[in-house]
């Protein structure tokens, strides 16, 4: 499904949410994530190793609830998540970092610390960083 107008304005300026990714038996399990829109496309950070990734490998169903930190408003997006992994992927987490944190250039903020792009690009190599990013099936809003 393509995301309307409203819910793209909605996500440009929101970057909070809640990722449900489900377990194998079913069980669905939440974790607080960053999300924003790298052109067009609704992308998120994880790690190789990260218990959702091989769930997600699994079975690529995921509920995003993103919400707005400061208020009550909030969108809710049934997805099919595609893994984007490889060489690529340092790449493409500085671009998400980049949006997330308003920064087109410079350095990036990293668990309170400020990186150059060349040690931010190390990181995400070191951390075995990969991208999330949701296909929307369905979408509901407040």
């Amino acid at each position: 499904m393509d995301l309307s107008d409203k819910h793209r304005e909605f996500l440009e300026k929101q970057h909070s949410a809640a990722m449900i990714t489900l377990r194998r038996d079913g069980t669905p399990v939440a974790v607080r994530v960053g999300v924003a829109l790298v052109d067009g496309k609704l992308w998120s950070s994880g790690t190789q190793d990260r218990v959702r990734t091989r769930w997600l490998r699994r079975d690529p169903r995921s509920t995003l609830f993103v919400f707005d930190a400061a208020g009550f408003n909030y969108l809710n997006l049934e997805c099919r998540v595609r893994i984007l992994e490889g060489p690529d992927a340092p790449q493409q987490n500085v671009r998400l970092f980049r949006v997330m944190q308003s920064r087109p250039t410079g350095p990036l903020s990293w668990f309170g610390g400020e990186k150059n792009e060349t040690e931010f690009l190390q990181t995400m190599r070191d951390e075995k960083r990969l991208i999330y990013e949701f296909e929307p099936l369905r979408a509901s809003s407040l």
